[in-house]
């Protein structure tokens, strides 16, 4: 069989380095690590229940999130910690599954790099076959951490997604691709089952400004904010209302899924804060200061202020959609600047294409205004004729 004329990661990685002659390739080598243990999870989740489960992995446990653990979460965190951590480029790593930082062992290397990862995301869909993924962030360790070799803490984890190197996704569907950004666009690549290889086959990923699309959880409307609940009301209104244009919803509950369909065709994913997820400022992590907004106050995102978690899943992949043209936002501020306080903390989180993102933070920006009078399953509403 001849050989592919599309790139592999490998060579558009070693493309990317050559732009900095200084570049010791310790980050190539790390997002192949990733790469190489995505292949394996791959493989596990094609399986399904075929896959043969290590006694270590039985289903009924529950992670830090209060969550209960599939088989498949408990094996994909396993891959990505093997894979990682003996090559010399971490110097520690954080996992949505585990309550602290990995510390790596002796005797292997530590290196300049943090690596953050959801291993499964959605994995409470494996048992009806829908699209799953695994979500990664690379950040630089402190040159303190370097230079002493100590052991990663919470607080060297706590740092804005603005200062990510690297993010991006594997997405195990159909076919399994690995979305990728190392701050200069995004990249999406195809795994070559036969090769065993990922091909470079979306080498300049960009969301349209503009959408007809939205994505949000319905059954949580009686919770939202008063500036979500107009957002979704004049979708849902059509040509008829203020839109003056026909939206169409999805929702699949997989972020990884649904990032995918925005980076794919465009649209806008919201998850965003409710009445039910209001908390008081988390105290500030050792070594950290509180983040303040710009007029001097704590800013407004507390520990618990939405459903998804900000290190490792609305941080990576709110880089990659920024860097495809997109915005990811809070709802009141870009995602991006958010300071973290806590490990595990939780944010609300909107993102895709920019102009409707941007409307949504215009909404949160304005006075309080009236509530719009149509509820979601009122006259406007999704069972209308």
């Amino acid at each position: 069989m001849p050989l592919s004329k599309k790139r592999t990661l490998t060579q558009y990685l070693i493309e990317q380095r050559r732009r900095f002659p200084q570049a010791s390739g310790e980050l190539n080598a790390l997002i192949l690590d990733v790469s190489i243990a995505c292949k394996a999870i791959a493989r596990q989740v094609a399986l399904g229940s075929l896959a043969r489960v290590p006694e270590s992995a039985a289903a009924g446990a529950t992670n830090v999130q209060g969550e209960e653990q599939k088989p498949l979460d408990v094996i994909s965190n396993e891959m990505l910690i093997r894979q990682s951590e003996w090559s010399g480029h971490v110097a520690g790593m954080a996992s949505e599954e585990m309550e602290q930082p990995y510390q790596i062992p002796q005797p292997y290397a530590r290196g300049k790099y943090l690596l953050v990862f959801d291993p499964l995301d959605g994995s409470s869909n494996i048992d009806v076959n829908v699209s799953v993924g695994t979500i990664f962030s690379i950040l630089r360790a402190p040159d303190e951490l370097v230079d002493t070799g100590r052991d990663a803490v919470e607080a060297d984890f706590l740092q804005p997604g603005a200062t990510q190197v690297a993010a991006g996704y594997a997405i195990y569907g159909p076919v399994t691709m690995l979305v990728l950004t190392v701050g200069d666009g995004v990249a999406g690549f195809t795994l070559d089952p036969d090769l065993g290889e990922f091909k470079l086959t979306h080498p300049d990923i960009r969301i349209p400004a503009d959408t007809r699309e939205f994505a949000i959880n319905t059954s949580n409307s009686r919770f939202w904010e008063p500036p979500v609940k107009r957002y979704v009301d004049e979708c849902l209104a059509g040509a008829s209302g203020p839109r003056g244009k026909d939206f169409n919803m999805r929702w699949i509950a997989s972020m990884v899924a649904e990032a995918h369909r925005i980076l794919m065709r465009g649209g806008v994913f919201l998850y965003p804060r409710d009445s039910r997820m209001t908390a008081p400022p988390a105290p500030p992590a050792a070594g950290s200061s509180a983040p303040r907004s710009g007029n001097g106050h704590a800013a407004a995102e507390t520990l618990n202020a939405g459903r998804l978690r900000l290190l490792y899943e609305a941080n990576p992949i709110g880089f990659v959609v920024e860097q495809a043209g997109g915005r990811a936002s809070t709802g009141r501020q870009p995602v991006l600047g958010v300071k973290p306080t806590a490990l595990h903390q939780r944010i609300g989180l909107v993102l895709g294409s920019r102009h409707e993102v941007e409307r949504i933070e215009r909404y949160h920006a304005e006075p309080s205004a009236r509530e719009a009078p149509a509820p979601l399953f009122a006259e406007r509403s999704l069972f209308r004729d």
